[in-house]
């Protein structure tokens, strides 16, 4: 079952092996890397503010989780010590990233389901959300932000609460559509127990994210090693027992709850200050890691002497996940797979790298 190499919304160029006998999926095998990129070995010989801009680059729609990633492993080469203000407005723009990429993945779900109304609704919150991060920062999906010591421009405090409230109201909005989705039989029946992930395979194969969240493995790097200063934050991470795709859904409905609490703190949490830390380039390598929407992203980094990129390497949230599609797949009606697919909220671009 081929996609690509032009599809609908954001699905990029893969292939799906499948065998199938009647409708019941025996064996599934997803084929990546039609479009490789090859990221990695561009980055290298660059600056580390030119690499950035392939970090940024490397998955759209989680460009400010990916590129902090990659800030955080040359600070931590560099030494550098962000100022207070930056950690801060880097946690209000990375959970309003994670806010906005939730609902995206809410309305794939509901797209994949053929609800047209509730599919409307959501991507209609995406949109709005997508206008909260472009009137805010000057572009929708949170580009050019970041620079390794802190950020590039200041927020001023009362832009991040206007944000704020325009988020606490798409967020009363998304309550609402889960209300309503709640009591929509049809659109449970095609969710409920449809691709089971069991706890103990979500545990072997190492799945990241909500997606481990719904199987009951809670793992998540904002508390497990903080950074920013989310140890400071008081907030929740939601999860599940049945593993199935609406468990799926409720971790992300509440993940984006959470999210707007977070950035409530931070926004009572800004001081003022200085937002950016001049760092001193040198030698060395390091490892740094976000949490980013789709789960665990961490970006390895080896500096030269005069600060360019020797060696750089990438491990995403969905190349763990990906591992983990054929155990949502398997055993399950052929009708099924573009739901668990959408419940499963893979990226192949974060592959094709």
């Amino acid at each position: 079952m081929p996609i690509g190499p032009k599809y609908s919304g954001v699905t990029e160029s893969v292939l799906f092996l499948l065998e199938t006998v009647g409708e019941d999926v025996i064996r599934s095998v997803p084929r990546l890397f039609y479009k490789w990129r090859a990221i990695e070995k561009l980055a290298e010989g660059k600056t580390a503010d030119e690499a950035l801009l392939l970090a940024e680059r490397f998955a759209a729609t989680t460009a400010f989780a990916h590129g902090l990633a990659f800030c955080r492993a040359v600070e931590s080469i560099c030494g550098a010590d962000v100022p207070t203000r930056a950690r801060v407005l880097r946690v209000f723009l990375a959970e309003l990233e994670r806010l906005r990429q939730h609902a995206g993945a809410i309305q794939e779900i509901c797209e994949s389901t053929a609800l047209v109304v509730a599919n409307s609704q959501a991507g209609i919150l995406e949109e709005d959300l997508l206008r909260i991060s472009g009137e805010l920062t000057s572009h929708r999906y949170l580009f050019g932000l970041l620079v390794p010591g802190g950020l590039l421009c200041d927020l001023s405090n009362d832009a991040c609460r206007k944000a704020l409230g325009q988020s606490q109201r798409a967020l009363k909005q998304l309550n609402e559509l889960e209300q309503r989705l709640r009591v929509s039989s049809s659109f449970l029946d095609r969710l409920e127990e449809v691709g089971f992930i069991a706890l103990r395979d979500a545990n072997a194969y190492g799945l990241l994210g909500p997606v481990a969240r719904a199987s009951g493995l809670v793992r998540d790097l904002r508390r497990a090693q903080p950074y920013l200063g989310y140890e400071n934050f008081d907030f929740d991470v939601p999860s599940e027992q049945e593993g199935d795709g609406y468990a799926r859904l409720r971790v992300l409905f509440a993940e984006a709850r959470q999210s707007v609490r977070i950035m409530e703190q931070a926004v009572v949490a800004l001081q003022s200050g200085a937002i950016h830390e001049p760092i001193q380039v040198r030698a060395g390598v390091a490892l740094g890691w976000v949490e980013a929407p789709r789960g665990g992203t961490f970006h390895w980094v080896r500096l030269t002497d005069d600060g360019r990129i020797a060696r750089y390497r990438i491990v995403p949230p969905s190349f763990a996940n990906w591992h983990g599609f054929h155990l949502g797949v398997e055993k399950f009606a052929f009708q099924d797979l573009p739901i668990i697919l959408s419940t499963l909220d893979l990226s192949v671009a974060e592959n094709d790298r």
